[in-house]
This record gives C-alpha cells, structure tokens and sequence, in this order.
C-alpha cells in the first residue's frame, strides 16, 4: 500500500464521502477509485480491482461493500465499520425525510410533477446502466448468451432470481476450467492476479473469525427475533425483518438487480407498495447520495405508514424503516468484515475469475429486465388501453442522451427532470 492515512482521516474521508456519494454505484465506484487509488494513494490498484471483483460476487450493494473492503484494508474491523457506516448514512436520513414528503405531500401537484419527470430520469438511468454495465462485462459471445438467457429466464418468470445467480456462478466456476478464454481470463491475468495473491498484509486466525461472525449474526438477527416475540411472526416489523434479511443474501448484483425481486415480492405478494409507488422510490433514491439499494427502506416506511398499528403512522414507518436499513446493510458488513482476510488470498484463483465473469455477464441481462419492467409501468401507467406517456417518453430518451454522450452530471440529470415535471404540473 503506498501511503496509510491516520484513522481520523480516514473517518472525515468516509463522511465526505457518505455526503458527496450521489450517481448511483457506477458513479460512487468511480468516485472511490479516483480519490483511494489516484489521488490520495491510499489503495493500491490491483487491490480495488479485487475489493471491487468480491463485492459484485456478494449479495447486496456493491458499492456499500467496497467502501467497507476499502475501510477495512486501511485500518482492520473498526476502519471496515466506519467507512460501511458513514457510506450509509446520510442517505439513510436523507431517504426518511424524502420518503415522509411523499406521503404527506404526494397529491401536491408540484411534488406530483417532480415524481412524474423523476419517472423519465430513472428510465434513462437504467438505459444507462444497461449499456455501461453491458460494455464492460459482454465482452466474449458467451458472456452475451449468459446475459440474453438470464433476462429473458426473468422476464418469462421461469425461475427466480436466486437461481439464475446459481446457474452463473456454476458455469462461470466450472467452464473456466476447460474454456478460459471464453470467460475473458488469460494465462497473463492469471500469473499477475498470483503474484499479488502472495501480497497478504492482514490475517486472521479461525477463532477470531468465528467470534466475528457470531456478533454480527446476533446483531442481524436479534431485532428480528425481538419484534416476532412482541408481535407474533405475522407482525409487520417481523415480515419485514424476515423478507428483507432473505432478500440481503439471494439478491446479487445490487440496487439495479435486486429490484426485480423485491418489486415482484413487495407489489404482489405482500402489497406494501403499488408499482407507481416502486417507481416513485427509486427515483427518490437516485436523488439522495450513499447507495441506490436505500429505495428498500422507502419500502419499508410506506409498509408501516399504511399499517400504523396502535402507533401513529410516522412513527410506525420510522420503526419499519429503521428494521428494512438494519437487515439489509448488517449482512452487507457482515460478509466483508469475515469475508475479506480469505478473500485476500484468493486473487489468483482462476475459478473465482469465472464465475465473477458469469455473474457479471447475467447481471447485465437482470438489469435488462429491470429496465423493461419499469418502462412498461413509466410509459404505460394505465395499462396499453390508456396510451402511451408520451410526455415521459420524450424526457427519457433526451435524459438518456445527455447522461450517455453529454458531460452533465446524473445529479443535474435528475435535477433537471424533477424540475420539468414540476413546470409541466402547475401549466409552466
């Protein structure tokens, strides 16, 4: 590592970063290799790319785990814990106020047309996302049938997301063995990845492993189990405690990919939230900075503020918020703070190259369906007898052009979007 900084400042790096970290995860990855790597010369190269490789292959908001990998490189378990935490929350209060806007000033016809033009900026966000993504990980025509197979598998709802993950992960784990090439990995990329392999700087004996891991279990879980004795396992806060931890270890390939699940599980199965309703949070949550995958706790607030119980509705959805956030960002901890140290070791497997190769490729094809599922909501809102949204269909193709080829920002993106909807509400 070139330079190591003090852990005070380190900690004001996290909260600038925690406060600044708006563009989605492309857009925070982009931010940490520039500042860890580039300038301040915190990281070395070679070990982000290997933080950022592990943190794609994990369940849950890659970005969240990188931050965490990154933390933990420079200062051990309590550097890990500050950098995932102070990457979290801002966001996280930011989407509580955002989230009570909403439900209390929704049916403002100026708010209303912010969330109408906020539909056109997360259309091109997701055009975006699929071709950025898209040029980096379909690089060999296997990566492409991985990614066509697995976004149609999800569209048709032939298996759920959980085991299209799987399937990758094998071919990509197995069919690198006999068919490197056809995963992108070389005999150079592989005797450099092993040479650095060798470059271990922080160890870890099983105990302390063990010892980790089961108070990070007992904090995930504990809320859980608590609110289940209090309200029975049919208590709001249980369900939601319940879905959401599952959702933290099947979901791979972040915010973008664990939509689809959630979208499915949370509008039709458990109706906490409309398809408008998904719409309106992830346009809220590309607004705020920290990771994407904070539209989960907007989730979790609408859940308690329709179903207040004996509380009132604000602090019903606060407690729902605050469960949806802990079990969603305590398994993302979780697995870099045990997960790392072995992690470490591993850089020159051929076989961990493959099946993140895989992954990759069908995330691209989840991310597909994502797109379509959501312009289908955006552009046709009352079904295909109630015509196209003509208006949104216009704004998105234009916010996509700019994000793609113009040197705007995503946040002057959706700014500006937010803003036309608004006009166009009150007849400006």
């Amino acid at each position: 590592m070139a330079a190591r900084p003090t852990f005070r400042m380190a900690v004001k790096f996290w909260l600038k970063l925690g406060l600044l970290s708006f563009g989605g995860p492309a857009g925070q990855i982009a931010l940490m290799h520039r500042e860890l790597v580039e300038q301040k010369k915190w990281v070395e190269e070679s070990r982000f790319l290997h933080a950022l490789n592990f943190s794609m292959l994990l369940p849950g908001p890659e970005a969240t785990q990188l931050a965490t990998y990154c933390g933990w490189l420079l200062h051990g378990l309590r550097g890990g814990l500050v950098a995932g935490v102070l990457f979290v929350l801002p966001g996280a209060l930011a989407m509580w106020g955002l989230s009570w806007i909403y439900v209390s000033f929704g049916s403002v016809p100026a708010v209303a047309g912010v969330l109408h033009g906020l539909k056109a900026a997360v259309l091109a966000i997701l055009a975006v996302a699929v071709l950025r993504v898209g040029r980096k990980s379909l690089k060999t025509p296997i990566a492409w049938v991985l990614a066509g197979t697995m976004g149609v598998v999800l569209a048709l709802g032939l298996a759920p997301f959980p085991v299209v993950v799987l399937v990758a992960l094998v071919v990509g784990f197995f069919g690198v063995r006999r068919w490197p090439d056809a995963f992108g990995q070389t005999s150079t990329a592989s005797a450099s990845e092993a040479a650095v392999a060798n470059d271990v700087t922080q160890t870890r004996t099983v105990r302390e492993t063990v010892w980790i891991a089961g108070i990070g279990l007992a904090l995930w879980f504990v809320p859980v189990v608590g609110a289940a004795w209090l309200q029975g396992g049919g208590g709001l806060y249980a369900q939601l405690g319940w879905f959401f931890s599952k959702a933290a270890v099947v979901t791979f390939g972040g915010a973008y990919a664990v939509l689809p699940y959630v979208g499915q599980q949370a509008v039709e199965h458990y109706y906490w939230v409309t398809p408008q309703q998904m719409m309106d949070g992830l346009a809220l949550a590309e607004t705020t900075p920290g990771p994407l995958i904070l539209v989960l706790q907007y989730v979790g607030f609408l859940a308690g503020w329709a179903q207040p119980g004996g509380l009132s509705p604000l602090a019903a959805a606060t407690w729902s918020a605050a469960m949806t956030t802990w079990v969603t960002f305590v398994p993302t901890f979780l697995f870099i703070l045990v997960g790392a140290p072995y992690v470490e070791r591993c850089r020159g497997w051929a076989s961990w190259r493959g099946a993140l190769a895989a992954v990759s490729a069908a995330v691209v094809g989840v991310i597909a369906q994502l797109a379509g599922w959501f312009t289908w909501h955006a552009l046709l809102p009352r079904g295909i007898s109630g015509g196209v949204d003509f208006w949104v269909l216009v704004l998105g193709v234009t916010a996509g052009v700019v994000l793609q080829w113009g040197r705007v920002g995503l946040g002057w993106v959706v700014l500006a979007c937010g803003l036309a909807g608004a006009f166009s509400a009150v007849g400006l």
